[in-house]
């Protein structure tokens, strides 16, 4: 995605640009996507603003990936993970988001005027705002996003984008159904329900904390509960799960960070 752009970076710094992100994951949520831009910008002398406009596409298309996979197993077993999801994932969403929306007739009016103000206030002092430092600055941040988004229509090699895309998805589900052979209260798992923790272990790792550290855990141990197995094994195989990835992101994060250092004191 970073082709259409202009720049061709090496495999092994954008290798390394990644294995710091997952590991600054583990201190702020999302910090990761923050750090994979900075990084690569170092290194390969890539403008921030342009990378960040392609993580935000990829981040769409993990969404819509996810969201695709959710309906597959909400309808190939319906009657066992139907209510699971319903219960524990679609209901909790629409009354966030309709939480988000409910806002008094006060609050919308307070929310209009403040638009309208900034919104006058720009047009009024254009002029002037456009040769300040800061508005050219956020004007040339936001143009470097726009054309980072617009790599999803300039891609040339976009079978193999797509490709790696569901391969991506492939190597997630083996590393998820691979663990339940670790353990005998989940050795029985069939990949159909290897597919289940999958989605629902990714959507613990989407929750706003660090690593997915917690919301992990308890989703992939509640859902384990629809196969009989108790919460204290299910917690066992979350823990199995998500703290070998932690691990191995860990030692990777650091041997990355670790050769960048190396390589710039060689060039010092």
């Amino acid at each position: 995605m970073i082709e259409p752009l202009g720049y061709n970076p090496s495999l092994r710094n954008t290798f390394y640009a990644v294995a710091i992100g997952y590991l600054a994951n583990f201190a702020l949520p999302r910090l990761g996507e923050i750090t994979r831009c900075g990084t690569l910008n170092k290194t390969e002398n890539t403008p921030f603003d342009a990378l960040l406009g392609t993580v935000i596409v990829e981040r769409v298309i993990d969404v819509i990936s996810l969201f695709l996979l959710v309906l597959l197993i909400f309808f190939v077993k319906m009657e066992f993970f139907g209510n699971f999801l319903k219960e524990y994932i679609f209901l909790p969403l629409i009354r966030k988001f309709s939480g988000f929306f409910d806002f008094s007739l006060l609050s919308l009016l307070v929310f209009f005027g403040i638009t309208l103000i900034i919104g006058a206030t720009y047009f009024a002092f254009k002029e002037r705002l456009s040769k300040m430092s800061p508005f050219q600055k956020t004007n040339k941040m936001l143009s470097g996003i726009v054309s980072g988004l617009k790599t999803v229509y300039k891609l040339k090699k976009r079978r193999t984008f797509l490709s790696l895309t569901i391969l991506l998805w492939v190597v997630y589900f083996f590393m998820t159904w691979i663990v339940v052979f670790a353990i005998p209260a989940t050795s029985h798992l069939k990949p159909l329900d290897g597919l289940f923790l999958l989605i629902i272990g990714s959507l613990g790792m989407a929750a706003p904390v660090q690593g997915g550290i917690g919301a992990f855990h308890w989703i992939v141990s509640l859902g384990l509960t629809l196969y009989g197995i108790p919460k204290s094994d299910g917690l066992v195989f979350a823990t199995l799960s998500h703290e070998s990835q932690a691990i191995f992101i860990v030692l990777l994060g650091s041997f990355s960070i670790f050769m960048l250092i190396l390589k710039r004191k060689k060039r010092t």
